[in-house]
């Protein structure tokens, strides 16, 4: 692939642009008809399920509500007719007063069940009919012979006269409330029917509703199955092969049009990271060529460092001699300012063979091969305190610490880390009161946080950058020794062990130097 084809697929190149929409019916639109679809059907029939429920409820309605009250109704009509026949023939045999009691009450409950027929037959005509025709048969024998008898003062001898006329009166009664309550059994048997009738066709249509939804979520998994999964797939599958590692493999679509436009996307996204494979590995075997050439640039710097340390300093350690033999051996012969120079010219190859150790010292920091292990800050404070043994007694400096852990990293490095702040903090002491030192030691969220804080002379918050710098003094050379290169060398010691170093700017009086590490696992 060349570099136009490599640009072409990069994000962001005129070339790299998304896949034109595709034709065809996308998911979300065969999903919205198909809902609508079957939405719609399910409505019919939750429709035609309600009409049915109602035309039921109203047939169950009619039977309890209408047909069997009106037939309770009808047989309670004869009873209470009955029982004023009875009262009256009753009376009529034996003039005895409580026998009007059965007929008074029957006609009360006469009242009442015809009240109660009338509201039950309001508009059925043939119902009202049949009351009619009761009525007037009960009005007219109870007119001929009941209210007569009733109020005869010779009920006996009235009664044995209208007997047979009596009889003839109240048998077309009866056979009037036959009628009726024939007419309202078939009434009440037609209503059953219609009942039953109603159930079954209500109990075939809630099947037919359950079949319905059965054979629609059937098909919506089908249709899902063959019209997406299917296509998701297959798509996963080439989108699995490609995760796998085989940027080759291309990824096809298929099925509704926003799965194709979506595969076109991934097809585009592959071939881009396709190429970004090819320019990554092209950059990778650049990347080893400029590493080997780095390791053999380290090998040079490792002679050049065996050079400084020994062939470089060799001849200031020769000058330095041999012009402290030529003052001892020519004394008498020199004046006070030719030993002058020759004190100029050793003071300045001492300092030059000072200057060369530091610098390698600070070039080897992270650059050599270090010595990892768990190293016990205690013991390298205390071995600190020692080999400063000398100056911290001349200064009768106070120095107290809190308790240290215990880390991971190279012990000779932070020794010189531990000896360079304390030697700082001994060093610009304040001549105005007597030197006081702590090293403290606090744990945080993976990581130790110490500071080495003093009362000395301090540095200025404008200094609290330049301080961590190679070469950068504050004081002169006559007002303090030293060559620039301790906080530097601080500095590089606690990044190559994964931790940072800074100056506290509102510690005073005296200075306040804050370095963290990270904890041991």
């Amino acid at each position: 692939m060349d570099s136009d084809d490599l640009n072409r697929h990069r994000p962001g190149h005129p070339g790299s642009t998304r896949a034109a929409p595709l034709a065809g019916w996308t998911t979300r639109r065969w999903l919205v008809v198909g809902t609508a679809v079957a939405l719609a059907l399910l409505l019919g029939l939750v429709l035609c399920g309600s009409w049915i429920f109602a035309r039921s409820t109203t047939i169950n309605n009619r039977l309890v509500d209408r047909s069997s009250p009106a037939l309770i109704a009808s047989v309670r009509l004869e009873g209470a007719l009955v029982d004023q026949e009875t009262g009256i023939r009753g009376y009529g045999m034996t003039a005895r007063p409580e026998f009007l009691q059965p007929y008074r009450d029957g006609l009360l409950r006469q009242q009442a069940a015809e009240r109660q027929l009338r509201e039950l037959g309001a508009g059925d005509t043939e119902a009202l009919g049949d009351l009619a025709e009761v009525r007037r048969l009960a009005d007219r024998w109870r007119s001929r012979i009941a209210e007569p008898v009733a109020a005869s003062a010779a009920p006996v001898a009235l009664a044995q006269q209208r007997a047979e006329e009596g009889k003839a009166l109240f048998d077309p009664l009866r056979t009037a409330l036959s009628g009726q309550q024939r007419h309202l059994e078939e009434q009440r048997a037609s209503a059953r029917a219609d009942l039953l009738d109603a159930r079954a066709l209500r109990n075939w249509t809630f099947a037919a509703i359950a079949l319905v939804i059965l054979a629609l979520a059937g098909s919506v998994v089908v249709a899902l199955r063959r019209g997406v999964t299917n296509h998701l797939d297959r798509l996963s599958d080439d989108v699995r092969a490609v995760a796998a590692g085989d940027f080759d493999h291309p990824v096809a679509g298929s099925g509704p049009a926003d799965l194709r436009l979506l595969a076109s996307d991934i097809e585009a996204m592959r071939a881009r990271l396709a190429a970004e494979l090819l320019h990554r590995e092209a950059a990778t075997a650049e990347l080893a060529a400029q590493a080997a050439e780095l390791g053999r640039s380290n090998a040079e710097l490792e002679q050049f460092a065996y050079v400084a340390s020994h062939d470089l300093q060799e001849p200031l350690r020769k000058v330095a001699s041999f012009c402290q033999l030529l003052e001892r051996r020519y004394s008498d012969q020199l004046d006070d300012r030719a030993r002058q120079y020759i004190d100029f010219a050793v003071d300045g190859a001492n300092r030059m063979q000072g200057l060369i150790s530091d610098l390698l010292a600070f070039s080897r920091v992270g650059r050599l091969l270090a010595d990892q292990s768990t190293v016990d800050l205690e013991d390298v404070y205390d071995r600190t305190l020692y080999a400063l043994s000398e100056s911290i007694e001349e200064s009768g400096a106070v120095i107290t610490h809190d308790p240290l852990p215990s880390v991971e990293g190279d012990r000779t490095q932070l020794g010189m880390l531990f000896q360079n702040l304390i030697t700082n903090a001994v060093k610009f002491r304040d001549p105005q009161r007597p030197p006081k030192i702590h090293v403290g030691a606090r744990g945080t969220d993976g990581e130790w946080e110490f500071a080495v804080e003093d009362n000395g002379i301090g540095i200025a918050p404008e200094f609290a950058e330049r301080v961590f710098v190679v070469f950068q003094r504050l004081h002169t050379r006559e007002q303090y020794s030293g060559n620039g290169i301790g906080l530097a060398l601080c500095k590089k010691i606690v990044e190559y062990h994964g931790g940072t170093i800074t100056l506290d700017p509102h510690h005073t009086p005296g200075a306040r130097l804050v370095f963290t590490l990270p904890k041991s696992s």
